[in-house]
């Protein structure tokens, strides 16, 4: 006998002091409450304002109710919401009255858990949930969004139908011999199982795209002592943040400050200078420069405009974004460097400008459904790039291994199941006799 459905109650808006504050209540008995509460029927979707009584019938606060009704609801079950003033005292004494009634605590993501549970989205959408609330930029916010409204979904679901497609061919081969099927098409089969290989390939490229948008892209800024490295940190900070002397080395670790330019989140990083003839000390701090450049996003290559031709010049030949300082000590000159002055600021629009021209750079392209994977994601696809790949394999072998060449398209079926969260095996099942009319 199931275990009947509990109604759990917590805080939707953080904990403190605020112009309002809401708390959410889901499961069967959210109807009931929110009609005791307001002693009549409520419309659903419709705001109530009424005077919110505990237990005991003390007036604790004026709230507004909104009941929403299954399955019409962010969770699918009925889900009521009370918002009341922002004292935390206020909210604390409705969740407790809550409790009181009936209603259980929820646990971490509850509701979110619901919401998948009970059809309203599937994993990666839930997933999104919590990035579209972490988001810290434009471009993390567009990007959680799409997957919110079901961009990987419809990634997954083009892979999953093909791969249906395939596995039906196959499993109709190995279990209907005595039906009037024709041959196994290995060829078409090798082609289809390629573009399953190129389109997982293409989603696991995405995924860097995805860290640098939840996490910030990495910028170090790296060049010779005494470039202006600090100064041109600070200036972009709008802060003095780091220390300037005109005594050189004086940067000796790293300095990491989170800056917003554009849609994007940067993560400036101000390194020890490049000494051709460090001391002991510079040495270490030079260390710390050279893993910078390997995990920066973007290396910001700085150059001192009155020593033409000094620097870490090789670093340009890697990609960097090359930028000569104290442009307003020297006339222009013909560079494909960009020429800044961190002392006034002349050029620094244009440097943001080129840093987001660089992020905008580092987004695969993918379509109308642009996507940015997460390790979850990438960690399935990987999975299932091993099956494609020894199913590819059992294919370009031409022998007879039907049942082993299946297996390998079900255990990429699998993997591509956990993206989504959902695996329907009926659904190779409906392909198979849609596809060949067994049994008509």
């Amino acid at each position: 006998m199931n275990a009947p459905l509990e109604t759990i109650a917590a805080m939707g808006t953080p904990v403190g002091t605020s112009a309002l504050a809401v708390v959410r209540v889901s499961g069967p008995q959210a109807k009931p409450l929110a009609q005791t509460i307001v002693g009549r029927e409520l419309e659903p979707r419709h705001a109530t304002v009424t005077l919110y009584k505990d237990l005991i019938g003390v007036g604790v606060d004026e709230v507004v109710l909104t009941l929403f009704v299954k399955p019409s609801s962010y969770t699918g079950e009925d889900l009521l919401e009370i918002s009341s003033h922002g004292n935390p005292y206020i909210a604390q004494r409705i969740l407790e009255d809550l409790l009181a009634r009936g209603c259980r605590l929820a646990e971490p993501g509850e509701f979110t858990r619901q919401a998948f549970l009970n059809g309203r989205m599937d994993l990666s959408q839930a997933e999104a949930v919590m990035d579209l609330i972490a988001a810290r930029s434009e471009r993390a916010l567009e990007a959680a969004n799409r997957q919110l409204r079901g961009s990987i979904s419809r990634q997954m679901k083009v892979l999953c139908d093909t791969l249906v497609q395939a596995l039906a061919r196959v499993e109709a081969y190995i279990d209907f011999p005595e039906e009037d099927l024709p041959d196994e098409n290995r060829a078409q089969l090798s082609s289809m199982v390629a573009e399953l290989r190129s389109r997982t390939g293409r989603l696991l490229a995405t995924q860097h795209y995805g860290e640098v948008l939840r996490g910030g892209l990495r910028v170090a800024i790296v060049g010779e002592p005494n470039a202006g490295k600090s100064s041109l940190l600070n200036r972009l900070l709008g802060r003095d943040r780091a220390i300037v002397s005109p005594e050189p080395g004086t940067t000796r670790d790293f300095i990491e400050e989170p800056l917003m330019i554009g849609p994007y989140l940067f993560r400036l990083v101000d390194t020890a200078g490049l000494n051709p003839s460090p001391g002991a000390v510079e040495q270490l701090g030079m260390e710390k420069t050279r893993r910078w450049i390997e995990e920066a996003d973007i290396i910001l290559l700085l150059l001192d405009a009155t020593r033409p031709g000094a620097g870490p010049l090789e670093l340009a030949e890697r990609g960097a974004l090359v930028v000569t300082n104290k442009s307003d000590l020297m006339p222009p000159a013909a560079s494909p460097a960009l020429p800044i002055s961190a002392l006034t600021g002349d050029g620094l629009e244009t440097l943001r400008a080129a840093l987001v021209a660089r992020a905008d750079a580092l987004q695969p392209q993918m379509g109308e459904d642009q996507v940015a994977i997460n390790a979850r994601h990438a960690h399935a696809l990987r999975d299932a790039e091993m099956c494609l790949a020894a199913a590819a394999e059992k294919l370009g072998a031409k022998t007879d291994d039907s049942v082993l060449l299946a297996s390998d398209l079900r255990g990429a079926l699998e993997a591509f199941g956990r993206i989504a969260g959902r695996v329907d095996h009926e659904r190779v099942l409906d392909e198979l006799f849609a596809s060949f009319c067994i049994g008509k």
